[in-house]
């Protein structure tokens, strides 16, 4: 039963004599009383701490006293807090819901059948987990977003750090102090960009997840420039993600957090193994993808995408057809009918239309090859996996949305040997004979867990709550979908049937 079938079920109710009641036989009675019904509609009118809006269940300041107002929003905003507001968005499988009818309906009992029905609702909304954490969080960006928020320039050359830039570095230190206490208790003056205001721009790179080297380029500038509505914005939709969550899985699973930049493989609870990734640039997107890591190929070749072959390798064979050679790339075609390797260097490639590239590119095995020297099967639609890669240069970023839609991994080794663990016969002797035998080979794994490419720039850990950047854009699109669904009319609210 969904969503809509179970609201379209609901019997309605009356508010008479002090008492709600149902109009349908056998049906329990509400027992708040009209002052419960106004505390109710009270805590109905700040529906924004819990990342809702009043307004979208049709409460008004006009109507908050209409006690079928309030009734029919308690009933569409305890849905929205229990079953999640957005069940399911396109290309996000990572949006998993487990909208359980029974769950609403003992919630739906509850509020019915409570004397302060209000209670209810926050009883709802703290169930989500880990509200303790993101509901302040809100609360704080709520504030900011409603007061004045200096801007920040975007665009120009990079703020280096010592710069003398009058308009900048006073424009900088305006907007850190309204984030940062420790500048705030000692702001500084004048037009350098000293030691005291890189050490805030540091500590507001780490936070954010750009490079905390103090120097402020295109993205950290995007990053300062950030209004508090869009922070907001993504609290809010962290809330909803969290709401009606089915448990995950305690067998061996690995899950990579695409906007964290991080993998974790964990099993019963306990991580097993955690490293960096990187993922791919918002250009050339990570899909979310749910599916099992099936085998691990050694020495594997790059069988280059026509994509990749259009924009990334045409216009390095325009400037040295020779250059891809050296990397191990070769390049074949059609002559006669045959499928035959071609000598870049016989080619005009300023002719060559990008749109109509007629050559297979592949790279071959080797420790220069783009996937490294071991590549992680895992079947899709999208043609994504994990491997290894020669750029190491890229983990030492925190920007690390820079590959092609693959995930590349900071410690493939290490993955490796936990990934053949319970696959017989090997160990690292072998795997490091088969690596240097340079032969490609691909092993099945004994256990193939499953794999899942999700996607939260929320994320809490214990006693730590940390905001990454929305490098798809992808909150900004839930947070559309949680305005743009269509208001409930009428929408009835009963006590749940025995």
């Amino acid at each position: 039963m969904d969503r809509r079938d179970f609201l379209a079920g609901l019997s309605a109710l009356t508010v008479a004599s002090g008492t709600a009641r149902a109009q349908t036989g056998g049906a329990r009675t509400m027992v708040a009383s009209p002052e419960a019904m106004q505390r109710l509609s009270a805590r109905l009118m700040r529906l924004e701490e819990d990342g809702l809006d009043p307004r979208w269940y049709g409460l008004n300041p006009g109507n908050q006293e209409d006690p079928a107002a309030i009734t029919r929003a308690a009933a569409a905003a305890l849905t929205d807090i229990v079953q999640g507001r957005i069940v399911s968005l396109p290309g996000r499988v990572d949006l998993r819901r487990d909208p359980n009818p029974a769950t609403l309906n003992l919630w739906v009992q509850r509020i019915a059948e409570a004397a302060e029905p209000a209670e209810v609702i926050d009883l709802a909304s703290n169930a989500t987990p880990d509200m303790a954490m993101l509901k302040p969080a809100l609360a704080v960006a709520r504030t900011r977003a409603g007061n004045p928020w200096p801007g920040f320039p975007v665009g120009g050359r990079t703020l280096e750090p010592g710069a003398f830039d009058e308009a900048r570095v006073s424009a900088l230190r305006s907007r850190l102090i309204l984030t940062d206490p420790q500048l705030a208790a000692n702001p500084g003056s004048g037009a350098t960009y000293d030691e005291r205001l890189q050490a805030a721009v540091r500590r507001f790179q780490t936070a954010v997840g750009t490079e905390p080297d103090g120097r402020i380029g295109t993205a950290t500038q995007q990053a300062l420039a950030r209004s508090p509505q869009a922070n907001v914005n993504q609290l809010r939709v962290a809330i909803d993600m969290r709401r009606a969550q089915p448990a995950l899985s305690n067998e061996r699973r690995v899950d990579v957090n695409i906007p964290d930049y991080r993998l974790r493989m964990t099993e019963d609870g306990r991580t097993i193994i955690e490293m960096a990734v990187v993922v791919g640039r918002p250009a050339r997107a990570t899909p979310m993808i749910t599916t099992r890591m099936t085998s691990v190929q050694f020495n594997p070749s790059w069988g280059v995408p026509q994509r990749n072959a259009r924009e990334d390798l045409l216009p390095r064979l325009r400037r040295d057809p020779t250059a891809l050679q050296q990397r191990g790339f070769r390049i074949f075609g059609r002559v006669d009918g045959q499928v035959v390797e071609i000598d870049p260097t016989t080619v005009d490639w300023r002719a060559i239309n990008p749109d109509r590239f007629p050559y297979v590119i592949r790279q071959d095995a080797g420790d220069l090859n783009a996937l490294g020297r071991i590549k992680f099967n895992m079947p899709n639609n999208d043609d994504i996996y994990m491997h290894d890669t020669p750029d190491r240069h890229y983990f030492r970023r925190a920007d690390r949305a820079q590959s092609s839609g693959c995930i590349r991994l900071e410690r493939p080794m290490d993955f490796l040997m936990v990934a053949l663990d319970g696959t017989p016969g090997w160990d690292r002797e072998r795997v490091d004979r088969v690596l240097a035998a340079r032969n490609t080979q691909t092993i099945p794994l004994r256990r193939q867990p499953p794999v899942r490419l999700f996607y939260s720039t929320v994320t809490v850990e214990g006693s730590e709550l940390r905001v990454r950047q929305d490098i798809y854009g992808l909150d900004e699109a839930y947070a559309r979908a949680m305005e743009a669904r269509p208001r409930p009319q009428g929408i009835p609210m009963a006590a749940a049937q025995g």
